[in-house]
C-alpha cells in the first residue's frame, strides 16, 4: 500500500508523490515566541514529529523546516511591558520551547529559521507582489489585494462573500477591501523597525512563512502543515502571496492537526484552562503524553482530562510490562544465539509468523493517513499474543527465546517511530511507580515496609494479618501482585 493522507487543499485522501523521488520537503508553522508553550503546541509538535519519523522510517530523506516568529504585536507588547526588547523576549521563549520539546522527545527540525533573520527576503517578495499588481502601498503600509488572486479561498473552501463570518478583520480605512491583509507595517513610535522601499517598518505575520519556506525548500515543496486554526487566514494568505509572486503551486499537500480540549472545553486563556507543557510534565511521563496524543487520529479533537491521562498511563504500563516480562525470560533462559527462523516448528513457528507481521501492519496503519491509533492497536495485538505465549506452562527453550527476542525487537522498532518504549522497562516501571506514589501522597519506603511485613506474616502463616496489610495497601491505591519468589506493586 502506498502512503495516502488527507490533503486539506483538495479535501480528500491522496497518494503521496514527492516532487523529488526519495526526498520530502516539509514546512510547519512554529510558535510566536512571547510565552511558554501549552499542550496545544505540544500536540502539533508531536503530530509532525511522528509524521517526519515515519517518513524517515519509510525510507525518505526528510528536510523539515519549522520557523519561529520573533517579531509580532504580542512580542512587542511584552517587551514594552518588561522594559526589554523583542530579542530578549523571543530568545527566552525559544529557549523555553526547545527545552519543552526536548523533554517531550520531539526531534529538532532540520532548520528552525527566525523571522528577523529573513527581513530582506520579505522585502524582496513584497516588492515582487507590488510589481505584479497583487499589492499596494498606503502611507508606508503595504497590503495584499485578495481580489487580484482569483483562487483566494481554495484552501479553506470559503469565497470572499462568506469569509467575513469566520474571520476577525481589523477595521482599517486604508484597505481597498476589508479582506486585504498587511504585508508590511509602517513603524510606530517605540516599535522595532527595518528600512524598506516604503519607509521604516516591520513585516506582517503571513509573509514570513512564504519567505522562509521558499528559502529552504524552493518555490514549490511537498508538505505544509500546522494546526487547523491556521487554515484561515494564515495559510490561505501564504498561498495567495506565494503563488501570486511565483506563478507556481506553493505546497502540493496540506496537513492540519485538530485541537486539544480540556475536560470537554476549548482551551483558552479567557477560560483560564490553559495547561502548559511544563505543568503537565511535572506529573505525567512524556511517553504517557505522547501515547495520549497518538491514541487518536491527528485530525480529530482530543479531550485532556485526569481520566484520559490515567488511561494513557495504563496503556504505556502494559507495553512496558510485556517488555519487562520478555527481558526477565531472556535473562533467565538458555542461549539462543545459534537459532534462526528456519529452526522453528510448531507453536514457536506459528508465534514467530504472527509477531513478524507487526511491521507490515504498522506500515499499513501509518500509510493510511498516519493512523497512529490503529498502529497502537496493532502493537497491543502483539502484546496479547506474547502474554498468551508466556504463560505458567511456558518452557524457555532456545526456539521460544528466539521468538521472544524477535517480538521485542519488532515492538521496540515500531514504538520508536512513535517515540515510545525508549526506556529500559525496569527503570520506566520503577520511576512510574514512584511518581504515582508521590502524586497520591504516599511514601515509597512506607509501602515497602508494609509489603515486607506482609511477606513475614505470610511466611509465618498469619493469613489474617497478611490480608489486613493487603487491604490497607489497597485502600491507599497500592495493588500487589504475588509471584512464587516475590511481591511486586503498583499504584492503581
Amino acid at each position: 500500500m502506498s502512503l495516502r493522507f488527507y490533503n486539506t487543499l483538495t479535501k480528500k485522501k491522496e497518494t503521496f508523490v514527492p516532487i523529488n523521488e526519495g526526498k520530502v520537503g516539509i514546512y510547519v508553522c512554529g510558535i510566536t515566541a512571547y510565552d511558554v508553550c501549552h499542550i496545544g503546541h505540544a500536540r502539533s509538535a508531536l503530530v509532525f514529529d511522528v509524521i517526519c519519523r515515519y517518513l524517515n522510517y519509510a525510507g525518505y530523506d526528510v528536510t523539515y523546516i519549522k520557523n519561529f516568529t520573533d517579531v509580532d504585536d504580542k512580542i512587542i507588547a511584552k517587551a514594552i511591558a518588561e522594559n526589554s526588547d523583542i530579542y530578549d523576549i523571543s530568545e527566552r521563549y525559544i529557549k523555553e520551547h526547545n527545552e519543552d520539546m526536548d523533554r517531550l522527545g520531539v526531534a529538532r527540525p532540520t532548520v528552525t529559521p527566525k523571522a528577523t533573520d529573513n527581513i530582506n527576503g520579505m522585502i524582496r517578495l513584497i516588492d515582487t507582489l507590488i510589481e505584479k499588481g497583487f499589492a499596494y502601498v498606503v502611507d508606508g503600509d503595504v497590503y495584499y489585494s485578495v481580489e487580484k488572486f482569483g483562487e483566494y479561498g481554495k484552501l479553506s473552501g470559503r469565497g470572499l462573500d462568506d469569509m467575513l463570518a469566520g474571520a476577525r478583520i481589523e477595521v482599517d480605512k486604508k484597505k481597498k477591501n476589508p479582506f486585504d491583509f498587511v504585508l508590511w507595517k509602517a513603524s510606530k513610535e517605540g516599535e522595532p523597525w527595518w528600512n524598506s522601499p516604503w519607509g521604516r517598518g516591520r513585516p506582517g505575520w503571513h509573509i514570513e512563512c512564504s519567505v522562509m519556506s521558499q528559502r529552504f525548500l524552493g518555490d514549490t515543496f511537498d508538505i505544509h502543515g500546522g494546526g487547523e486554526d491556521l487554515i484561515f487566514p494564515h495559510h490561505e494568505n501564504e498561498i495567495a502571496q506565494s503563488e501570486g509572486a511565483t506563478g507556481k503551486p506553493f505546497a502540493h499537500y496540506w496537513i492540519h492537526n485538530g485541537f486539544i480540549k480540556i475536560n470537554n472545553e476549548k482551551m483558552s486563556k479567557s477560560l483560564k484552562n490553559t495547561l502548559t507543557i511544563k505543568e503537565i510534565l511535572t506529573t505525567c511521563h512524556p511517553e504517557v503524553f505522547r501515547f495520549f496524543v497518538f491514541q487518536s487520529h491527528y485530525k480529530s479533537y482530543i479531550d485532556f482530562s485526569d481520566i484520559s491521562i490515567a488511561e494513557a498511563r495504563a496503556g504505556v504500563e502494559r507495553l512496558y510490562a510485556v517488555l519487562k516480562k520478555i527481558k526477565e525470560v531472556l535473562e533467565e533462559g538458555a542461549d539462543f544465539s545459534g537459532i534462526s527462523e528456519n529452526d522453528l516448528s510448531g507453536e514457536d513457528e506459528v508465534m514467530f509468523k504472527k509477531v513478524s507481521m507487526l511491521p507490515d501492519k504498522f506500515k499499513e496503519a501509518m500509510d493510511d493517513d498516519f493512523n497512529t491509533a490503529r498502529a497502537i492497536g496493532y502493537i497491543f495485538d502483539t502484546v496479547r499474543l506474547i502474554n498468551g505465549y508466556v504463560t505458567k506452562d511456558f518452557v524457555p527453550t532456545g526456539e521460544a527465546l528466539f521468538v521472544l527476542s524477535e517480538a521485542k525487537e519488532q515492538i521496540r522498532s515500531v514504538g520508536k517511530v512513535l517515540g515510545l518504549l525508549l526506556e529500559d522497562p525496569d527503570e520506566y516501571l520503577e520511576k512510574d511507580k514512584k511518581r504515582e506514589a508521590s502524586k497520591s501522597g504516599l511514601d515509597v519506603e512506607e509501602i515497602e515496609r508494609l509489603i515486607n511485613e506482609r511477606r513475614q506474616a505470610r511466611e509465618s502463616k498469619d493469613w489474617d494479618r497478611a490480608d489486613e496489610l493487603r487491604d490497607l495497601l489497597a485502600a491507599r491505591g497500592v495493588v500487589l501482585k504475588d509471584t512464587p519468589t516475590s511481591t511486586t506493586w503498583k499504584i492503581r
